[in-house]
């Protein structure tokens, strides 16, 4: 169950945001929705919306060394028996304000058995003229560093036909390639020349994405990404410097479940697996604070 829910507007903007998760439920433009919404009061399905932390993605086997020290988190992934998505989407979130078009919410990491670490986040949605915007805050409030990571888990829709026609434009130079069965980041590979290349526009079409993707062009210091409607709607993404990585997902599910109905992405502050190789992982010091925001917008 997604738990009390809080609603914000402005202008021709309104969204829904659930405690559980801190997780955007609905988000409308004159209308029309801009992420792939999910029931009142749930069942949420594939962590649609939520912030994800303290780790973004999966860790294999719920295993990992840091400074020095072993680690076990719970598996909650049994299928490809993984770590995913960190704490926080399960969390019931508090109110900490709420204004007609801006809303405040926070919640508290461990200690916990295999996260030793606490962490105070909190998360401002604000709406405006300009669409979404969200920053998230997280402060170590323990007395060791602590590993890192941070992301918001929506699906975008940029229209009613299939996502197989939608066009998709992203700047990124190299996409991290996974094992086949998608646990264990491999190596980098350059878009040029591959089926990621999105640095123009093109249809999506048949391809399949599960990847993360690095190399981000950063105009007036904000990464970009739009996705457009054959019909002429469209949804686009913004966000900061500190979000470096770029998780996108096609939602290819095998039948009967309902496949391709919207387009994950997930700007991270690090990659998968960045819990065991240190690539881009914060390293929050006792007392520092983390801070990272996006924006979705109609396009």
């Amino acid at each position: 169950m997604t738990g009390p829910e809080y609603g914000i507007r402005n202008g021709e903007y309104s969204a829904i945001i659930t405690a559980r998760g801190a997780a955007v439920r609905e988000l409308r433009h004159r209308g029309r929705d801009l992420v792939v919404p999910f029931p009142t009061g749930g069942p949420n399905e594939d962590f649609r919306g939520v912030i994800v932390a303290p780790w973004p993605n999966r860790i294999p086997d719920g295993r990992y060394r840091f400074d020095g020290v072993d680690y076990q988190l719970p598996v909650n992934e049994p299928d490809r028996n993984c770590a995913l998505h960190g704490f926080t989407p399960e969390l019931d979130w508090q109110l900490d304000s709420r204004l007609e078009s801006i809303l405040v919410l926070s919640c508290r990491i461990g200690p916990t058995p295999g996260y030793p670490f606490g962490l105070a986040l909190t998360v401002t949605y604000s709406l405006d003229g300009d669409g979404l915007h969200a920053r998230v805050s997280a402060c170590n409030t323990g007395e060791r560093t602590a590993p890192y990571g941070v992301c918001p888990h929506p699906y975008l829709l940029a229209g009613p036909a299939p996502l197989d026609e939608w066009s998709l434009e992203f700047g990124a130079g190299s996409f991290l390639e996974m094992t086949p069965d998608g646990r264990q980041p491999l190596a980098a590979r350059a878009v040029a020349g591959s089926q990621y290349d999105f640095r123009g526009p093109r249809a999506i079409g048949g391809t399949e994405i599960d990847n993360a993707f690095t190399g981000l062009a950063f105009d007036g210091g904000r990464g970009r990404l739009l996705a457009r409607d054959p019909g002429g709607t469209g949804v686009g993404m913004s966000w900061g410097k500190g979000l470096s990585w770029l998780q996108l997902y096609t939602h290819d599910r095998e039948p009967p479940l309902p496949s391709r109905l919207g387009l994950a992405a997930e700007p991270m502050t690090c990659p998968p697996g960045a819990f065991n190789t240190g690539t881009d992982l914060v390293r929050l010091e006792p007392g520092a604070v983390h801070e990272v925001g996006w924006s979705i917008f109609a396009a």
